[in-house]
């Protein structure tokens, strides 16, 4: 990992790049197959699993039979661990559900905002060398909690043909009954447009490798829509004397693990504790697996030394990092002057493996810089909201005068017209042609 001491500001765009993700091969084949799934639905991913996988799909949806066996796998201790996580996301989920509000702007007139949860969502499970069945409760207990009527779930198998256990036991807990046995840019595309036998749904949620996170960004906005643009997994730290060398190296090795393409930054204001951080990463990633992984990212990856506290701040907001995490002393202050990031770890004991798996928020969070303008996932991310108006005729009369003078100005007589036919007949007790044709 390279110290970089006191950059010049010129230099932070470069330096806060992550590792790039806009492959032109990958988009010509997450092309090819979006095309495929899309005109020969089931077919399609069957072919797909063959080439890509090199396995058979002979049943693409998960019996009631796998969903028995799989529970029957999942040791005691870790269903009370998911259970454990489970009550607190639905807790500080559960909180954030809205409210319809009603409001009377003027006499006679009245607008409302009424939360309506999505009616179909597809949730998407990376699967392969690291099942995420913690992704599972991230996604589909707020999904249960918004009231969406339809919730399925895609995930790839092992190389056994079989969904993780883990991954099926948390989808039946939070009640989600249909799951697919799809990975990879086609179980997104089956989603978005549906086939024989997975649903077309309304939102895409979910990470996943570069082709998941292509074809998602591919057909969002235009076939169906997606919870964020999003890459690969990063933590940024921003620590000073009171942190622990041993904490930050840990947690900056709790992100290199997820792949070759994650970044983990150390923000810091002195050379001699990056030094320190170091030498405990390199300490550490020794007792680890996963080294391939590990010694990738940390190759992308940089330990920054900055003298002044403002720049040290400035430079954690440029960044606007996925996880960010305060190893400093008072860091409330700091947290009330951070304007970009997707999730904030407060102070030495709080690891970012905490929100990953069960202190409650969630852990589904922007990538890329997009902190900066997208939420994580959360309630809101399920619904949408809807507004409804109601004008007494006294209501509209007394805003006529503002709509007719506005839609004028902009000539749009139609406009106009909507609201005079109205005032005609209120004031003659029946429609203004009629009134015209006498």
């Amino acid at each position: 990992m390279e110290i970089i001491v006191n950059p010049d500001r010129s230099r932070w765009p470069e330096l806060c790049q992550r590792p790039s993700s806009d492959n032109p091969v990958v988009r010509e084949r997450v092309e090819a197959i979006i095309e495929r799934v899309k005109t020969q639905g089931d077919e399609a991913l069957k072919a797909l699993s063959l080439e890509i996988d090199r396995r058979p799909l002979d049943a693409i949806e998960v019996s009631q039979a796998e969903f028995d066996e799989a529970e029957a796998a999942v040791t005691m201790e870790v269903k009370h661990a998911i259970a454990r996580a489970m009550a607190n996301i639905l807790a500080f989920h559960k909180a954030q559900l809205p409210n319809e509000i009603c409001v009377e702007t003027m006499p006679g007139v009245k607008c409302w905002q009424r939360p309506v949860p999505i009616e179909k969502v597809g949730l998407y499970i990376p699967g392969g060398t690291a099942p995420l069945f913690s992704t599972v409760l991230m996604l589909a207990l707020p999904a249960r909690l918004a009231g969406c009527k339809t919730i399925i779930l895609c995930t790839p198998t092992g190389k056994d043909g079989k969904v993780a256990p883990e991954v099926l036991f948390s989808a039946r807990s939070c009640g989600v009954e249909k799951v697919f046995k799809l990975g990879g840019a086609q179980a997104v595309a089956a989603m978005a447009y549906g086939t024989a036998s997975v649903p077309k749904v309304d939102k895409i949620f979910g990470p996943g490798n570069q082709y998941v996170t292509t074809a998602k960004q591919m057909l969002g906005g235009r076939v169906v829509a997606i919870d964020m643009p999003a890459g690969p997994s990063e933590v940024m730290v921003l620590a000073d004397a009171s942190a622990r060398p041993a904490f930050v190296a840990a947690d900056l090795l709790s992100q290199a693990e997820h792949g070759a393409d994650s970044q983990a930054m150390l923000v810091c204001d002195s050379v001699d504790f990056a030094e320190k951080v170091k030498a405990e990463v390199l300490a550490q990633a020794a007792r680890l697996g996963r080294m391939d992984y590990v010694q990738a990212s940390l190759a992308k990856s940089r330990l920054f030394v900055l003298d002044d506290e403002d720049d040290r701040v400035d430079l954690v907001n440029a960044y606007g990092a996925e996880h960010l995490i305060l190893s400093v002393e008072d860091p409330w202050r700091i947290a009330d002057r951070i304007t970009a990031a997707g999730s904030v770890f407060v102070g030495n004991y709080s690891p970012e493996s905490a929100g990953d798996y069960a202190s409650g928020t969630n852990h589904t969070l922007p990538t890329c810089g997009w902190a900066a303008s997208y939420s994580g996932v959360n309630i809101d991310s399920f619904m949408r909201k809807m507004t409804l108006q109601e004008l007494t005729p006294e209501g509209l009369q007394a805003l006529s005068k503002t709509i007719l003078t506005m839609a004028e100005a902009e000539g749009l007589d139609a406009h106009a017209n909507a609201v005079r036919v109205r005032l005609a007949e209120e004031q003659t007790g029946e429609p203004k042609e009629k009134e015209e044709q006498r």
